[in-house]
């Protein structure tokens, strides 16, 4: 019997959600669990967009969501969710999964007789805009309570779902992962100042504000930001100080090319915000600075100091650019402290490897599978 993973958006996706689903398809197949990863077709290979190869029991389904033309503009998840039901061959799946809150009730509706898990990567209810957050707490009562398995990215996820939902019963607490390079070149840990990194998207919540604020405090450094589109850009620029910090912006690149860029940055930066969405994350990239031994400032919040200690992080208050600023000059000053945290964060990152996360996941597939 086979997983079926449905991913109702396009794949590739450089966002977080995209890649985390197909780091997590991949290392699922790799303990031997046959999936089909169902998605909605774009340019390419998914796993080749990630710089991975596809494990030989990955089948990709490519379901549009579309209608044809020329009503192509038209685009829902009951398009997607009515095509895949004709597209699966039912008899050979034991089990789904998503992360989708409405591709999970579809799935519950529809296919009742097989259990579902569901991955709650966030408290939709609390992430929503309020005269939307009724609506979104009775769908996501629903998919909590019928789950077979429920799977939290973080503590704060898992406690969240258990204080808004009595349905919700035993709950994995599984992160994100990384892949852990086997080797990292040399660091020039004599000159931090001149190697610190933001790489992820540039939403509101992610902090991006806070840094570039932080960098007019901090003449004679260099920060490159990886990611964001050029409006995003522009509107960081406008707010940058000449006396500054020198800010190079790569805009959007590849996962593989920000990988690369890790593997020689000092000090890496995680501004995020006090936000709903920052309450519930397990930052992919968190695990990327880890992994490529990168000094670590970062947001004190609940959500990271799950990962992190004390003293594997220079901690500053969310939202306090000015704080920032004196936590990355005190690491760039201070490069034996700066070489010593990012050596302790390489070798906490094997704990969080996607390998590691793929026989957790087994673990909980295989039982399901086995009833079937």
């Amino acid at each position: 019997m086979k997983l079926l993973y449905v991913f109702p958006e396009p794949l590739p996706l450089e966002r977080a959600r995209g890649i985390q689903t197909v780091f997590t398809v991949r290392s699922i197949a790799q303990q031997g669990i046959d999936t089909v990863l169902a998605h909605v077709p774009s340019d390419g290979d998914p796993f080749l967009a990630c710089a991975i190869e596809r494990p030989a029991g990955v089948e990709l389904m490519p379901v549009s969501h579309r209608l044809p033309w020329p009503l192509a503009r038209i685009h829902s998840n009951r398009i997607f969710m009515a095509r895949l039901g004709a597209r699966v061959r039912w008899g050979e799946i034991g089990v789904v999964m998503a992360r989708h809150l409405k591709a999970a009730r579809s799935l519950l509706e529809r296919h009742s007789a097989l259990p579902l898990i569901y991955e709650a990567h966030e408290v939709f209810a609390d992430t929503v805009p309020s005269h939307r957050s009724e609506t979104m707490a009775h769908l996501e009562n629903f998919v909590v309570e019928r789950a077979a398995v429920l799977i939290a990215n973080s503590q704060a996820t898992a406690n969240r779902l258990r204080e808004r939902y009595r349905g919700a019963g035993k709950i994995e607490v599984v992160p994100n992962g990384v892949d852990v390079p086997g080797s990292i070149p040399d660091k020039d840990w004599a000159h931090a100042g001149e190697h610190i990194v933001y790489a992820g998207s540039f939403f509101g919540w992610k902090g991006v504000e806070d840094l570039v604020i932080a960098s007019r405090e901090l003449g004679r450094m260099r920060i490159t930001l990886m990611g964001g589109d050029g409006a995003a850009i522009e509107r960081l620029c406008v707010m940058a100080d000449s006396g500054g910090a020198q800010l190079d912006f790569t805009g959007r690149v590849s996962h593989e090319r920000v990988a690369e860029a890790l593997k020689h940055a000092c000090i890496a930066v995680l501004p995020n915000r006090a936000d709903p969405d920052s309450a519930f994350t397990s930052p992919i990239k968190l695990f990327e600075y880890m992994a490529a031994g990168c000094a670590l400032v970062a947001s004190d919040l609940p959500s990271v100091r799950e990962i992190l200690d004390e003293g594997e992080a220079a901690w500053v208050p969310p939202g306090d650019a000015k704080a920032l600023a004196r936590a990355i000059r005190g690491l760039a000053e201070d490069p034996a402290r700066a070489q010593a945290m990012g050596a302790r964060l390489r070798a906490k990152a094997a704990r969080y490897s996607w390998d590691a996360r793929g026989e957790r996941l087994a673990g909980l597939l295989r039982p399901l599978l086995l009833e079937r």
